[in-house]
Parts: structure tokens; sequence; C-alpha cells
């Protein structure tokens, strides 16, 4: 008979006494311990009584054995246990405790029995019996598709070889239950059977299924209030926005169940209520009524309360703004309907931050410190007199600001472009102004561009500011391709967008290229069946570093072939070639704002024609000149990241002129106009060629073109943009008439675009490309676009969006011709990915609603290919 000291893992009071005590021993150690084994006898082997450790006696520790189903050396277990032979404890006593408590922290064990077996004299013998928790040997998920069962086994952390406890079978069972019901699935069972592995090895090892049965997803047949008199069950259930009842024409909002959103929702009710008044608005009661159709309906009960009014609204504690600024700012009066939703974001508006709301008012003049409290002071006859008081604190200053994450980018690059300054007065809008700016250049991942405000000191006033980055590939191979117009348009090329000139010689910067100082450099090779065009083009953003001046300048070479619309194919024979240079400079404007930019440019190309002829290019041998000035105005405010805007607009207007030659060149195209007349109308070719040779020599025109975006972000992410363009190629000498370059080609997916000979090919999803335009182009063009776009993943690695788009235009060649509202209509919905190697890339599918210009039926489906650019 021996003595049992047990725990098993039900067992969690650990730290004070040795449980289950039970005694089997031999005669000579009953006569000895006759006390105890009276306590006993009542069932042998049955589990004794706890004995409080003041009854415990010395004993010394003889050998110490273990049994058991384990895995591990007695070595090792008994190291683990802090026992050892020769030690001193007392029975019971806190160190056969503690030796439990050791072992089962470990996390390894089942089950854990520590046995005296014997006791001589003063020397007490152990075994420590105990069993390993069984290893996961293989896992089987059942009732999911084979894609997601990765994700289950990572996220529960249900790899081969973990210890199977019960805590990992719930925690696992309750994470998929939680994680189906936010899907939806709210009759979602969870199942986890394990069994047993009998072989050779010796380690406890089990087979785990995994069940899941997630159901039918759980739609919300209606909405019922009760209690409600003042707003109706319509007007409610519109301002629960997670939480629709099934409408066969609703497609944004789906009508399943999420309890996270659905309680979000009970607290927009009771804000609904709020803002008409209704300050004690509340929600009685909600309850889920399961139909048998396995649809439910929720059923919520209200107490609206009374109405109430605004009453007094007093200002303390302001010294630096008056009553009247404040009450100007706070826009509420006395005897306004009682609104607790408008009140708190005419006080401080936490969506947008940069709103328009008193604690931006402080903030941005420094009173970082600020804090102002809304507070009724009174409710009688539900007018409530308000106070709000205001504790200004002391204006603040940037005493450090310092940016990290910028590996590559040249600390100078961001320093220019960062609005706070050390020694300057705090100013939030100038910390909302940073973001963007870091954001706008390209190099860093905007959505990860923090502002983190350091060791803030109300006392002395001041603040360290901190900009943490997260740099991006800022360098691209640029694919840009399409299918259209008859055949392949491609552009192949190298664009580095952090280039850093000074570095170019500097064999260490090269990693693999000179970067860092924020200039771009590109090389491009352009072709199709059409045309071939090599370019280089350099551009600084601060020239001379001092001030945001931007020069760029730009080489290229092209040669151009003939469309032959018989053969639909490009007649090699007849080409020109086009050889161009360009200079610009752009600076950003202080006035109006800082958003605006002023961009000029002088720009030449030489045309050399080899029997290239059109209906308006007779002369097929010949030559002309385009020397040219643009000017345009810019203005760009769009939030933070570039690549998919939530907010803002950027509209350009730009006037490209060439010299009136004829004001002084001595020609008289009156003449010359009379007697190309005179000789299409005799169909002398030799002699069109001549005049349209001397109209040409050097081109005249001046070409206005206007564009403008704007962004509305409708719900969290949706994005609706709206969009107009027009074009317009006008002559200063109508005797001399409209150039055969710099028009616009109209249709398609705007690939091709280049400016090397002036003209504009000008996207129109639904129609081929450019076949919205004459042969040699139109002098008149206008766009009209509505686009929404919703974001699957706004991350650095790559930026995913889709979108649906309407949007119409047409091409025209003269003012007399002109319809704005005679469109080519076209709809349909597409989806961009942006990948920091490769820019942009999407695909479309538009649908053109009108006939192509000569043919009666609609055009019908187009798919639209896009690498590199960005409608």
């Amino acid at each position: 008979m021996k003595l049992l000291l047990n725990i098993k893992k039900e067992n969690d009071d650990l730290g004070k006494q040795v449980n289950n005590l039970a005694n089997i021993l031999s005669l000579t150690t009953f006569l000895k311990h006759f006390t105890l084994l009276l306590l006993l006898m009542g069932s042998m082997g049955i589990k004794a009584q706890d004995l409080p450790y003041s009854n415990g006696k010395k004993y010394i520790l003889g050998d110490i054995t273990v049994s058991g189903n384990t895995s591990f050396s007695e070595q090792t277990i008994i190291a683990y246990s802090g026992l050892s032979k020769g030690k001193e404890i007392a029975i019971p006593g806190e160190e056969i405790g503690d030796a439990i408590k050791k072992l089962w922290n470990s996390k390894l064990f089942s089950d854990i029995e520590v046995y005296i077996t014997a006791i001589e004299g003063n020397v007490a013998y152990l075994e420590i019996k105990l069993s390993d928790l069984p290893q996961l040997n293989e896992l089987k998920v059942n009732g999911v598709k084979k894609g997601k069962k990765e994700g289950i086994i990572k996220d529960n952390k249900l790899n081969k070889g973990v210890k199977v406890t019960e805590n990992l079978m719930t925690t696992t069972k309750n994470f998929l239950i939680k994680k189906y019901k936010k899907e939806g699935y709210l009759n979602t069972k969870v199942h986890i059977n394990t069994i047993e592995v009998k072989d050779s090895v010796q380690t406890a090892r089990v087979n785990m299924v995994l069940n899941i049965d997630k159901g039918e997803k759980v739609k919300i047949k209606d909405i019922v209030f009760t209690g409600n008199d003042v707003l109706s069950d319509k007007y409610l259930r519109k301002s629960m926005k997670g939480t629709k009842k099934i409408n066969r024409l609703r497609i944004l909002k789906r009508s399943k169940f999420i309890d996270s959103a659905y309680q979000a929702d009970l607290s927009k009710v009771v804000d609904k209520y709020k803002e008409n008044g209704y300050r004690d608005a509340r929600i009685v009661s909600d309850s889920i009524i399961y139909n048998d159709d396995k649809t439910i309906s929720l059923q919520i009960d209200v107490n609206e309360g009374s109405q109430y009014t605004f009453g007094d609204i007093k200002f303390i504690g302001n010294t630096v703004y008056s009553n009247e600024q404040l009450t100007r700012m706070l826009r509420i009066r006395k005897g306004d309907t009682y609104n607790g939703v408008l009140l708190q974001k005419r006080i401080a508006d936490n969506s947008k931050p940069d709103a328009d709301d008193i604690t931006n008012l402080y903030q941005n003049y420094g009173y970082l410190f600020s804090s102002i409290n809304p507070v009724e002071v009174s409710a009688a006859n539900n007018v409530i007199d308000m106070e709000i008081r205001i504790s200004e604190g002391k204006p603040a200053y940037f005493n450090s600001v310092s940016v990290v994450g910028n590996d590559k980018t040249n600390d100078h690059v961001i320093y220019r472009e960062i609005r706070t300054r050390p020694g300057q007065l705090y100013s939030k809008a100038n910390v909302v102004r940073t973001v963007r700016e870091l954001g706008q250049l390209g190099f860093f991942d905007a959505q990860e561009i923090s502002p983190n405000f350091n060791n803030p000191n109300p006392n002395e006033g001041t603040i360290d500011m901190e900009y943490s980055v997260k740099e991006t590939g800022s360098s691209q191979i640029e694919l840009q391709g399409g299918y259209g117009g008859g055949g392949f348009i491609g552009t192949l090329g190298l664009s580095f967008n952090n280039f850093s000139i000074k570095n170019i010689l500097n064999k260490d910067a090269y990693k693999p290229i000179p970067m860092g100082d924020g200039q771009k450099l590109a090389l491009r090779l352009q072709a199709s069946r059409f045309y071939q065009t090599y370019s280089f083009s350099f551009s600084e953003p601060w020239l001379g570093g001092k001030r945001p001046v931007q020069f760029s300048t730009s080489i290229s070479q092209t040669k151009q072939f003939l469309y032959d619309y018989r053969t639909r194919n490009a007649d090699k024979s007849k080409s020109f070639n086009i050889t161009g240079i360009t200079f610009g400079l752009a600076k950003r404007l202080q006035v109006p704002d800082d958003f605006f930019v002023l961009s000029q440019a002088i720009s030449f190309q030489r045309y050399d024609l080899n029997n290239y002829n059109t209906g308006l290019f007779t002369f097929g041998n010949g030559y002309a000149n385009n020397l040219s000035y643009t000017i345009g105005l810019s203005r760009d405010n769009t939030s933070v990241d570039p690549i998919y805007p939530t907010g803002g607009s950027k509209f350009g207007v730009t006037a490209k002129l060439s010299i009136p030659y004829s004001l002084f060149d001595g020609v008289d195209y009156a003449q010359l106009k009379e007697d190309r007349a005179k000789a299409n109308t005799d169909r002398n070719s030799a002699e069109l060629a001549r005049i349209d040779q001397e109209r040409y020599k050097w081109l005249e025109f001046y070409k206005i073109n206007f564009k403008g975006d704007w962004y509305t972000e409708i719900t969290k992410d949706l994005v609706l943009r709206p969009s107009m363009e027009f074009g317009f190629l006008g002559a200063y000498n109508n005797d001399r008439g409209v150039i055969p370059f710099e028009r616009f080609f109209l249709g398609g997916d705007g690939l091709g675009t280049y400016s090397l000979d002036g003209r504009e090919t000008i996207a129109l999803r639904g129609y081929p490309n450019q076949s919205l335009s004459d042969q040699d182009g139109g002098a008149i063009y206008n766009k009209f676009s509505l686009e929404l776009r919703y974001p699957i993943t706004l991350k650095a690695s790559a930026k995913i969006y889709g979108l649906t788009f309407l949007e119409g235009g047409a091409s025209y060649n003269s003012f007399r011709d002109y319809n704005p509202f005679d469109i080519k209509r076209s709809a349909g919905l597409g989806i961009r990915i942006f990948m920091p190697a490769f820019g942009l890339l999407g695909i479309d599918f538009g649908y053109g609603f009108d006939s192509l210009p000569g043919e009666t039926k609609k055009n019908g489906w187009e798919t639209h290919f896009i690498i590199g650019q960005q409608f």
C-alpha cells in the first residue's frame, strides 16, 4: 500500500496546499501514521481530504521515480519539478505543491500524480506519475473551400505538433463561430473531434477533425420599430447604414445580419433622435425573431422622450476669441431644435482632420493643449441652456521636427515639403497638409504616413513632431499596352521617379541606380503598327533647391505611318519623321492659395514628310516647323493618396500658342486660299502641294484645353469621381486655316497618347481606339464622365480598386458642327491594380450605346486593357 498525492487538470488551486491525499501504507508505516489513516479508512485508494500545511512533517527525500505515459526522460522531469534527492520538504507542504505547479504550467501534461511510495524514518520516497498532452498529428477541415483551410490553420495555430488542449479546441471553436457570424452566417456550428493515434511511436498523438457548418447566410426580412410616434420606421431604418432588410434592387448594401454592425446601428438610431431634438431617446429593448423561411426579423423598441430646443449658449474661459467669433463658428442659435450630434461636430468633428470646428480654430493657431467641453446647465421646460467651457492653455511651439523610415529618399527632399518647422507655432492644418504633401510625392505608402506627437509639455508649451513614413518602390519598369484601333499599342521603358543626377558618376550610388533626390528620369520606346517613338525626359522639382519651381526637358524622335482605311493597316511607304525638344518651368503659387501651379513651356518640333498625303496634308514630301509656347494654370488639392484620392479636386486649363506669323511674314493668305480653291477645282495636286507647303512651313495656331476631376467620399472609401474635358484648336488667320497637327483623336482606351506631333488621344471606353474622330482628328472635343470607385485593398505592395462608369463625348471639325449634347455614350465596369514596380494596370468592359460614324447599329461591348495609364 502507498500514499497518493494526486492533482488533476481540473484542479487550479495549487498555491497553498497539497490536494487529494490518499494513504495505502504497509503495516509498519500504518502504525506510525495511525491518525492519518483513520481519516482515510472510509475508502482505500480514495483521495484524502485536504490537510493544512501547518500539519506537515519534515522529511528528507530519498529516491524519486517517474512513471506514466510520457516521452520525457526521468532526469528532465525531476529537474523541472524542483525536487531532488536529499532535499528536506514538508508533507503536506508547499514544496510538492510548487513542484506540481511547475509541471502543470509547462503545458505539456494532461495529468499529474505524486505518490509517496514509502517512508523510512525521516526519509520519504516519491513517485511522479504523469501523462503527456497529445500532439496534433493530422488535421482535417470539412465544410470550407480548400483555399480557406490554410487561413484557418494559421489563425488558430493548428500546425502539426502543437499540443492539443481543451483550451485550444474551445478557442478554435469560438474563433470560427465569431468569424463566420461577422460574415452573416448567424447559425454557424463548429464540431471538433480528436482520435487517438495508436502506432509504434511512443509520443501521444491525435488526429483532429474540424467540422464547420456555416449554414446559409441569415438575411434580414424586416426591421420593425415600436414606440416611435415622431420618426417613422422608414426614416429610422435609413439611419442604419450597416443593417438593411432584403431589397432586391439594392446592390451596394447587403441584407445579411452582422451583429457588430447591428450594435453600431442601434447607436445611430439614438443619434438620429438626438439630431431631431430628442435628447432623452433610448433603445428600450431589441430582439431577433427567427422566421420559417430561414430569415430573421429585428424588432426594436424605442422610447422617444420629449423634444428639446437650445436655450442660452454661453462661452466660458475664452480670451483668444470673442463670444461673437465663437458663435459664428458654432452656427447654433437660441431656439434651434436641439441637435446633440451637430453640437459635437461643431465643437470637434473627429471624422475630418481639417473640419471647420472650434477645436481646429484653436489648434490651427497654436492652442494644441486647449480643451472645449459643452455642459448642459439647465433643461427646464425642454429648453437646454449650454455653457461651452474652454481651457485655452499655453500656445504650443514645435520643439523638434524629424522624419523616420526614409532609407532611400534624402532628408532634404522630405524636409522641403514639411510645413512644420522647429520654433514655429503649432498648427494642425500644417500637420495635415504635410501628410498630404508627403503622400503626393509618390515615394511613400500614402496609407502609412503617420504624424506622431512626442513629448507634449503643456507647462512649457512645446511638442516634438515626428513623421513616420514607409518607402515604396518609386522606380518603374514601364509596360504600357492595349489592343485597339486595329492593333497592339505598347510602351517599353524605364522610369526613375526618385532619381539623383548629382550621383550619376558616383559608382557607389548605383543600388541599382542613383536615387534619393526626387528627380524624374524616363527612357521610353513606344510602338504600334502605325508609329515608333523614342524619347528621353528629365525633371527637377526644386530647381536651385530653395523654391518649388520644377524644371523639365524632353527630347524625342518618332516615325509615323499613314493609316490606310481600305486595308485597315499601316502603309509604311508613307511616313513622316518628327524630332522634338521641350523645356518647361512650373511654379507653385501662393495666391489664391498654394495648391495652384503656373506652368510654362517652350517646344519645337520638326516634321519631315515622306510621301505622306492626307485630306488636310496635301504635300506628301516636304517639311513643317512648330515653335510654340504653352502656359497652364492648375490646382490639385486631392487627398493624401495620389493613386486613390478620396476627396478634393484637380483641374487644369492650358493654352498652347504659336507665333502669329501671318501678321508679318508678308504672305497673302487670302490669295493663297483662292489659289488653293482653284487648284482643287482643277485637280492640280502639284499646285495644292506647293500652296500647302507654303501654309504649313511654320505652323500657326492656338489651342485651349480644360480638364477637371472631383472626388467625393459617399461612404467610407466609396468614392464618386465626376470629370469633364474640353479641347479647341483654332487659327489666328481664317484664310490660313486650322493646321492638320495638334488635333484630337477620341475613342477607346486612351493608349498611344503621344504629343510629338501635338495630337491628343482621348479615352472614351465602349468604342474602338480613335474611332470617334475623322481620319485626321478633330478640332474640338468634349467629354463627360462619372465614375464610382471602391477599394479592394490599399496596401503598399498592391493597391486594387473596382469601378463602374458612365461617360460620353464627341469630336467635331468646327464650331459649326459643335453640339455638346450630341455625344457618344457608354457605360461599363473595370478594375485597377497599382504595383510600384509596374505602375497602374487594369481592364475595362465598356458598352457603347451609340453607333460609330457611318454605321447604324450600336457599337456594343469593347474590352480595354490598361497598362501604365490612369483615367
